[in-house]
């Protein structure tokens, strides 16, 4: 494992089931356990996974200018998000281009968590806070579990009133099996699922009460990785794996823009002011590519960064891929020139074992009216 310098408390649990805790944002994360991925997959679209994500950076803001900061960094109005209240945001540089995705939680009148993952959202923070009436503060005690599927909102049910209440995108304050913690209607699956932010001395209890507890209603373990399954159906991209820092343009430093990610529905209407504003809605219709979707004539995924010509031109480049064993097809999220992406373009895709027929598809693959995630009751 790569030297890490953030650490789970459940390193050993995920050890124990075969976990080599490789490195993911500066913490050893599981990438792997010692059985089918395919098993973990089912399990989330059907019944329920509980996932360790801690390697989320948290980053609390409090302060009389605590919202101006976060205001400046992101491109959410955020007077609009009330206490209790969360919403997804994008961070941009100078030059309009993305640099960090983040999940933005308001807890107070002046205070406010943002989970972000490897990007730069901290330094981001940190740099607009610089001269004002706030503290930023990293927080690596607390955990984050991810319980996602259509059963997790029974499962906590047991234990957690009122949670059938919680709409998406919305946390409350509470307690589970008897420990502090803020359960928060988000996740990274496109199922309805729930965060538990928890004490670092509390996450193995809880963990091990959940996988004891749903393990009759089919309720497993499982790994980190098994999010690229799941993110393919449900068009969450990852940084920096769908972006140019992995997939650079040959004469152009790194940095795509909100445009071309098709994350330009997280700039909240009308607003300005945040870094890289002017630039953002200077690159309208500059577009060099699309994020777009592919869907193989195959039983097996495209490789990752596998090429995408048509009519023998590259046309793009699959970022992540993923065979459905519930739908029984072969998708992917793809970097496609932006006259390509069209959906029923042919395309073709050349794997290393060869090259695979396939066509262009808008994303997501998997309920595009979200109606699983935002299900009430």
């Amino acid at each position: 494992m790569t030297a890490s310098w953030r650490f789970s408390m459940l390193a050993d649990r995920h050890r124990a089931l075969g976990s080599k805790l490789e490195d993911w944002s500066g913490m050893g994360t599981a990438w792997s356990y010692d059985k089918d991925a395919d098993e973990e997959y089912v399990a989330i679209r059907t019944k329920a996974g509980l996932m360790d994500v801690s390697g989320l950076k948290k980053v609390h803001i409090t302060g009389a200018h605590a919202g101006h900061v976060i205001d400046l960094c992101t491109t959410r109005n955020v007077e609009k998000i009330y206490p209790g209240k969360s919403v997804y945001a994008c961070m941009l540089n100078d030059a309009g281009k993305f640099t960090d995705d983040c999940v933005i939680y308001r807890m107070g009148p002046n205070s406010w968590m943002v989970v972000h993952g490897s990007g730069s959202g901290h330094e981001e923070l940190t740099r607009a806070s610089i001269g004002r009436d706030v503290s930023v503060r990293f927080d690596d005690n607390l955990h984050d579990l991810s319980l996602q599927g259509p059963l997790a909102v029974d499962y906590l049910a047991k234990h957690v009133p009122g949670i059938r209440d919680l709409n998406y995108f919305h946390h409350m304050q509470t307690q589970l099996f008897g420990f502090p913690v803020m359960i928060s209607r988000t996740g990274y699956t496109g199922e309805r699922g729930y965060e538990i932010f928890c004490r670092g001395q509390d996450a193995g209890q809880i963990w091990d009460t959940i996988v004891a507890e749903g393990k009759p209603m089919g309720i497993i373990p499982t790994r980190f990785t098994t999010l690229d399954m799941l993110r393919v159906e449900s068009y969450l991209l990852f940084y920096p794996y769908d972006n140019s820092q992995k997939y650079p343009f040959a004469n152009e430093g790194p940095g795509d823009t909100l445009w071309e990610l098709g994350l330009d529905f997280t700039v909240s209407p009308g607003k300005t002011g945040f870094r890289g504003a002017e630039e953002h809605y200077r690159l309208k219709g500059k577009e060099r590519f699309k994020i777009f979707g592919v869907l193989l004539d195959s039983d097996k995924p495209a490789d990752e960064g596998a090429e995408i010509y048509r009519d023998g031109k590259k046309v793009g480049v699959v970022t992540c891929a993923m065979y459905s064993p519930l739908v029984k097809k072969s998708m992917g999220i793809a970097r496609l020139d932006v006259d390509c992406a069209i959906v029923g373009t042919p395309l073709e895709i050349r794997n290393a074992s060869g090259t695979v027929k396939a066509t262009a598809q808008s994303l997501p693959f998997d309920d595009p009216k979200k109606l699983k995630r935002t299900a009430k009751g």
